[in-house]
């Protein structure tokens, strides 16, 4: 007599914090790990309202069809208004920037930067980063414990974007607390001391900055290499013109976008990546046994811990998303996060592979929109983790890690190690 075939087992149910899923209260645990929840809404609700006309994309078509489409904006008046308090300094800042502008805007203060930030101009910047580096990896030899974010990964972006602008040495300090307070305001549902503490920064860094601005306007610096002046030579080159001229706000915030973009990636990078690598140490092992890896390994520790998580769009007509179409006014919060790690892309997505081949992930953005500092970001993890690695292969962690609790960047407060 055959044997009964049992019957198959029932479909998955969907979790039941799905429905009420938000980014601006999200489920315990979602900030050690977000990656079980991302995997969860690309399955059962790829396409999630968190609110009206509020959507958020966990697939990475759905990611990749935003950042490529004419219909979505980057404009954030109408949404930062509310949140940051419209004629606010934070409010101010963030929507005079780069990343949340549309052109004309944007196109006119990308092109300065781009001309700043173009492969010369990085090939040129190496010899400077390796000593940087080297400098702080002696320093770090004579502590027990070191904190591979405060006493090695933050001070990395700080030193180079301060070399870029040219910020004397001595008001360097700050830039740092700065930074992390003026993008916490970002974060989904920015509190009263968020805010009052993002306010008081970007009122302390314009004060800063106007000084420099008009010290480097009587003592122009060489426009190769510092940022500043080739932003003061494009003003007064379009003077007049206000299809092409930054204004002096614009030339003033863009400053802090510069700081606050290249600390944020490259802190978060390289924290995240060097605890991915100690978490899955066949992989750190296998990149100090060939070290010529370390180009494919930056790519994929910026795919499997993206320290941007979310991105945001307004969409101005509808659009199309697999089997829905949002309409035009609706606000799409792109997961990275969840792009990155979208197995219908990435075979085995939550396995470390440093070897992957292709990896077109979306960590620096799409179109228009990617983002202009992106190659010094890979210039920097690429000499940081290669050379701390080259120098300490027996790398291991000392404590427990302190996980950042934003869900917008990702990263960590402190990661102690010893040094072996």
């Amino acid at each position: 007599m055959d044997a009964i075939s049992p019957p198959p087992a029932p479909p998955p149910a969907a979790p039941d914090w799905l429905p009420a899923f938000s980014l601006a209260r999200p489920p315990a645990g979602f900030v050690d790990d977000p990656y079980p929840f991302y995997a969860a809404l690309r399955r059962f609700s790829p396409v999630h309202e968190m609110a009206a006309d509020s959507h958020a994309l966990t697939r990475y078509q759905d990611v990749l069809a935003v950042y490529r489409s004419a219909a979505a904006s980057s404009d954030k008046q109408t949404e930062f208004a509310p949140r940051l308090g419209p004629g606010s300094p934070i409010y101010e800042h963030h929507t005079s920037s780069l990343v949340f502008n549309d052109p004309p805007s944007h196109t006119r203060v990308r092109r300065l930067l781009m001309g700043a930030l173009n492969q010369r101009a990085v090939a040129r910047m190496e010899a400077g980063v390796v000593a940087l580096v080297d400098g702080l990896l002696d320093r770090l030899a004579g502590q027990p414990a070191p904190d591979l974010i405060e006493d090695f990964a933050a001070r990395i972006p700080v030193e180079v974007i301060g070399n870029l602008l040219d910020v004397p040495s001595a008001q360097r300090a700050p830039l740092r607390d700065w930074s992390l307070a003026i993008l916490s305001a970002l974060e989904p549902a920015p509190g009263p001391e968020v805010l009052a503490r993002a306010n008081a920064a970007v009122t302390d860094f314009l004060t800063m900055l106007r000084e420099l601005v008009a010290h480097r306007r009587c003592h122009p610096g060489d426009p190769e290499s510092d940022v500043l002046t080739r932003l003061l030579q494009g003003q007064g080159q379009y003077q007049g013109n206000t299809d092409t001229a930054l204004s002096e706000g614009e030339l003033l915030h863009n400053c802090i976008f510069l700081l606050n973009a290249g600390h944020e990636t490259t802190t978060n990078l390289i924290g995240n990546g060097l605890h991915a690598l100690l978490a899955q140490r066949e992989a750190l092992e296998a990149l100090v046994a060939e070290p010529a890896l370390i180009d494919r390994a930056v790519e994929e520790l910026l795919r499997f811990e993206s320290p941007l998580q979310l991105n945001n769009r307004r969409l101005t007509a509808p659009l199309a998303l697999g089997d829905r179409v949002l309409p035009a006014g609706s606000f799409v919060t792109l997961c990275i996060g969840a792009a990155n790690r979208d197995p219908a892309v990435f075979a085995q997505p939550d396995r470390l592979d440093i070897r992957r081949r292709p990896n077109n992930h979306l960590a620096f953005g799409q179109g228009a929109h990617a983002c202009s500092g992106m190659n010094v970001a890979r210039l920097e993890a690429r000499i940081a983790v290669g050379r701390l690695l080259a120098r300490y292969p027996g790398l291991a962690l000392a404590g427990a890690p302190e996980r950042d609790p934003r869900v917008r960047f990702r990263g960590f407060r402190r990661l102690p190690v010893r040094l072996k």
